[in-house]
C-alpha cells in the first residue's frame, strides 16, 4: 500500500454522555489546548443518555477556535441528507471552515425504527447512503440549478441549493463491508473505520478494495484519505497494538501511515491524561518518523522494484530484462523482482530447488487496470520490506563499528517490520498468532484460503510460502538473540553480522519467490 502523502491529522473521539455535558465540552477544549487537530463525537440519536451530536458539535465549535469538528459518524437514516447538508454548511460558515462530515449508512435498525426512522437492511442502507451523498453534494453546489435527485430512499426534487460551506467539506465514510468499501472508493473523500471493527490484519484487504473501486471510478486511490479511530493503553510490553509506551505507539502509527496510507488518528478516550499524553508524546513521534521517511533521498518504490536486491546486498547485479524474468507477464505490465542469486551466509534455511511452481499464465489473456493494480500491490509491499531491510543492515553496520549504541539499535529494530511482536512481525508470522501486520495482504487469514479456493493449482505454492513464513520467523528471532550477544560479548559482532546475512538471504529469496508465483494469480483472481 502506498503512502498517499496526506497531511497528518490527530484528534479525539468523545462520548456525548448527557450527564457529563460540560465535561465533554471541556475535553473538546483540552483537545485544542494540547495542539490536536480534530474533535469528533459519535452519533446515536436513539440513545436517550447521549447528547444530540449536532447540537454538541455546534457548542464545541463555538467554544474553540482552531480544531476541526466532525460527527463520527452521522447517522444518515435519522438525519435527512438535505437538512444535514445545510446544517454542515451553516456550522462550517460560522466556525470559519472547521467542519468535516463523517457519515454512516446506519446500523441498529430496531433502535432507528423505534424513534421513527426507516427500518432497512444492510444492502438498502448502502443504497440510501449513495443517494444521500448525491443529495448532500447537490445542496452544497450553489453554482448550478435546483437539486434534483430522484432516489428510492431520498427524493429531493426542485430544492434550491445552498448555503455553500466555507471550505470543501470532506465526506468520510465509516465502512467495513465490501459494498460500503466500494462506495467509499467511488464517492467518498475519506475512509473512517475504527480499530475495534477494522483490525490491523483486515486493513490491507479493505484498503485494496477501496483502491480498486477508486481506480474503476476513474479516481486516484490517493483521493480517499484514510482515517483511523484508535484506542489503547500506555501500559504493557508493546507486543500488542497500542498497548505500551508512547514511543511504541508512535512507531506503530508511523508504520501504518507509511505502509497503509493512514493519515489521521483519532483517539477514542474520555480520559484527559490519555489525551495529554497522546498529544505530547505520541503525535510528535509519529510526525518525526513519517517526515524522516517521506523526506528521505532514497529511490522511489518504482525504482526499488528492480534494484532493491542490489541495494540491500551492496553488490552489483545484472539488470534482467522483464521478459526474461520468471513469472513476468508482458500483458500484465508488472515485473516480479528477480532473485539475483547472491547469498551472503554460509548456511541455507531451506532447499530452494524444492519450491513448487504454479500454473503458467495464459499468454492470450489481457488484464484490466484494476487487475494490474492488484498484481502491482504485492511488489509495492515487498519494496517496503526491502527498504526496511536496508535500514536494518545500515544500523548493524553502525553498531558493529561503534557508531551507535547497541541498545538503541536493538530498540529500533524491534519496532520495524521484521521483528516478532504483534505489530511488526509483518509477513513472517503464522496466521494463527495474534499478531498484526500492515505490510502484506498475502499472509493474513483471508488471502491464502482465497487463492486455494479460487485456483487449487496454487495450493502447493501457498503451502510452501506458509512453511517459509515459519522459517523466517526463526531467523528473525536469531537476529534479536544476536543483538543481545553483541552487547554482552566482545566477539558478538561476528554473530550479529552472520544473523543479518542469513536474514538478508532468506527474506530476499522469499520475496522474489512469492512475487514470481503470485503476481499473476493476484491480478487474475483478485486480493480476496
Amino acid at each position: 500500500m502506498a503512502d498517499y502523502g496526506h497531511e497528518l491529522l490527530f484528534g479525539t473521539f468523545l462520548t456525548p454522555v448527557a450527564e457529563q455535558a460540560q465535561r465533554v465540552v471541556a475535553l473538546a477544549q483540552l483537545t485544542e489546548q494540547v495542539g490536536l487537530d480534530l474533535v469528533t463525537v459519535q452519533d446515536h440519536p436513539y440513545q436517550a443518555w447521549f447528547l444530540d451530536t449536532w447540537t454538541l458539535l455546534s457548542v464545541i465549535a463555538a467554544s474553540t477556535s482552531t480544531v476541526r469538528v466532525s460527527p463520527n459518524v452521522a447517522n444518515l437514516p435519522l438525519r435527512p441528507p438535505a437538512v444535514l447538508a445545510r446544517s454542515v454548511a451553516t456550522l462550517d460558515i460560522l466556525s470559519g471552515g472547521r467542519v468535516e462530515l463523517g457519515l454512516g449508512a446506519g446500523a441498529f435498525w430496531d433502535a432507528i425504527a423505534a424513534v421513527g426512522g426507516p427500518r432497512l437492511n444492510a444492502a438498502q442502507g448502502v443504497d440510501a447512503l449513495k443517494e444521500g451523498i448525491e443529495v448532500i453534494r447537490a445542496v452544497w453546489a450553489t453554482g448550478g440549478g435546483s437539486v434534483r435527485v430522484d432516489g428510492r430512499y431520498h427524493r429531493v426534487w426542485g430544492a434550491h441549493p445552498g448555503p455553500a460551506p466555507a471550505h470543501d467539506v470532506g465526506i468520510w465514510l465509516g465502512a467495513y463491508k465490501r459494498r460500503m468499501l466500494d462506495l467509499t472508493g467511488r464517492l467518498a473523500d475519506g475512509w473512517l473505520p475504527s480499530s475495534a471493527y477494522a483490525a490491523l490484519d483486515a486493513l490491507p484487504a479493505m484498503n485494496a478494495a477501496i483502491d480498486e473501486a477508486a481506480v474503476d471510478a476513474g479516481r486516484s486511490p490517493g483521493d480517499v484519505r484514510r482515517l483511523y479511530n484508535i484506542s489503547g493503553a500506555f501500559t504493557g510490553s508493546g507486543r500488542d497494538f497500542l498497548q505500551g509506551p508512547a514511543q511504541v505507539w508512535a512507531e506503530q502509527l508511523a508504520e501504518l501511515t507509511l505502509t497503509q496510507g493512514m493519515s489521521a488518528y483519532i483517539l477514542a478516550s474520555d480520559d484527559p491524561d490519555d489525551i495529554r499524553r497522546f498529544a505530547a508524546e505520541v503525535v510528535p513521534g509519529v510526525r518525526e518518523l513519517v517526515e524522516a521517511e517521506r523526506g528521505g533521498s532514497g529511490p522511489s518504490a518504482a525504482d526499488r522494484s528492480g534494484a532493491a536486491d542490489t541495494e540491500v546486498r551492496g553488490t552489483s547485479a545484472a539488470v534482467v530484462p522483464p521478459a526474461q524474468v520468471r513469472g513476468a507477464v508482458p500483458a500484465l505490465g508488472v515485473t516480479p523482482t528477480p532473485d539475483d542469486g547472491v547469498r551472503l551466509a554460509d548456511v541455507q534455511v531451506w532447499d530452494e530447488s524444492t519450491r513448487p511452481t504454479g500454473p503458467d499464465p495464459d499468454p492470450d489473456r489481457t488484464y484490466t487496470t484494476r487487475q494490474r493494480a492488484a498484481g502491482q500491490h504485492l511488489v509495492d509491499i515487498h519494496d517496503h520490506l526491502r527498504k526496511e531491510l536496508t535500514e536494518i543492515r545500515g544500523l548493524v553496520d553502525q553498531v558493529t563499528t561503534g557508531a551507535m549504541d547497541p541498545g538503541a539499535a536493538r530498540s529500533h529494530i524491534n519496532t520495524m517490520t521484521m521483528r516478532q511482536n504483534n505489530w511488526t512481525v509483518g509477513t513472517y508470522c503464522e496466521s494463527y498468532c495474534r499478531v498484526v501486520t500492515t505490510h502484506h495482504t498475502l499472509e493474513d487469514q483471508s488471502l491464502f484460503p482465497h487463492l486455494r479456493r479460487s485456483d487449487p493449482r496454487l495450493t502447493p505454492v501457498v503451502d510452501r510460502l506458509e512453511q517459509e513464513h515459519h522459517a523466517i520467523h526463526e531467523v528473525l528471532e536469531g537476529v534479536d538473540r544476536a543483538l543481545v550477544a553483541f552487547v554482552g560479548r566482545p566477539d558478538g559482532h561476528k554473530e550479529l553480522r552472520a544473523a543479518m546475512d542469513l536474514l538478508t538471504d532468506t527474506l530476499l529469496s522469499h520475496l522474489s519467490y512469492e512475487e514470481r508465483e503470485l503476481v499473476e494469480p493476484l491480478a487474475r483472481l483478485g486480493l480476496h
